[in-house]
């Protein structure tokens, strides 16, 4: 998918006290940075932030950190926060590859990957953020208890993700191939790819999973 470059993105990012540029000197200190102890939530390449913006208003005991490495989309997260000015949100511009320099060891209760990029080409399979690549470098910064949310309604990628996570020896919670006529629907927030796609009528898959820590 080809994005559109949006002017000034790149100096709204720099001038925005809600993206965290530093990133990597936060390590181990992002309940510093919010000021708090609660558990720290991440969505890894939030586009224009619709969901993890709701789950912030909806979860004020619960601290969020969007990762996005396209400034065109970051820049609409940040219009809407500026709006918005949640105190337990914050973002950071990155690959998501390097996710273990910028988070600790546990540092992280919970992840959301939500309509991933599909990597569709088998050489770039390692670069789907549900590979096993990837997932070793989740469960480096996952607390005990810890775990991911996976959404998208691209089912060769799902497919794929669900191999991946067996491989990796993680523990599925609940699959569904049809998650908005499941049980699960029930307090699920959608992203904006969610609403456009189930307004088009496509199914969304969705899993629910964690480590097996034994």
């Amino acid at each position: 998918m080809r994005l559109r470059n949006v002017k000034g993105s790149r100096e709204t990012i720099a001038d925005s006290d809600f993206v965290v540029k530093d990133e990597e000197s936060m390590k181990g200190k992002w309940r510093e940075k919010f000021g708090n102890d609660n558990p720290i939530h991440i969505e890894i390449g939030m586009g224009k932030g619709k969901f993890i913006i709701q789950l912030a208003k909806e979860n004020p005991n619960i601290n969020y950190v969007g990762v996005e490495k396209f400034s065109s989309v970051l820049v609409r997260a940040i219009e809407k926060q500026t709006e918005e000015q949640l105190p337990n949100l914050l973002f950071v511009r990155m690959e998501a590859e390097y996710i273990g320099n910028v988070f600790d060891k546990q540092e992280v209760d919970y992840i959301y990957l939500n309509f991933s990029d599909p990597w569709p080409k088998d050489r770039h399979a390692k670069r789907r953020l549900t590979s096993v690549q990837f997932l070793e470098r989740y469960e480096g910064i996952l607390a005990e208890d810890g775990g991911i949310t996976f959404k998208t309604d691209n089912r060769p990628l799902f497919d794929f993700s669900l191999e991946q996570i067996d491989e990796a020896g993680w523990i599925k919670d609940n699959v569904t191939f049809d998650l908005h006529n499941s049980p699960y629907v029930e307090g699920n927030v959608m992203t904006e790819y969610e609403q456009k796609f189930s307004e088009m009528g496509n199914p969304i898959c969705r899993v629910v999973f964690h480590p097996n820590k034994k």
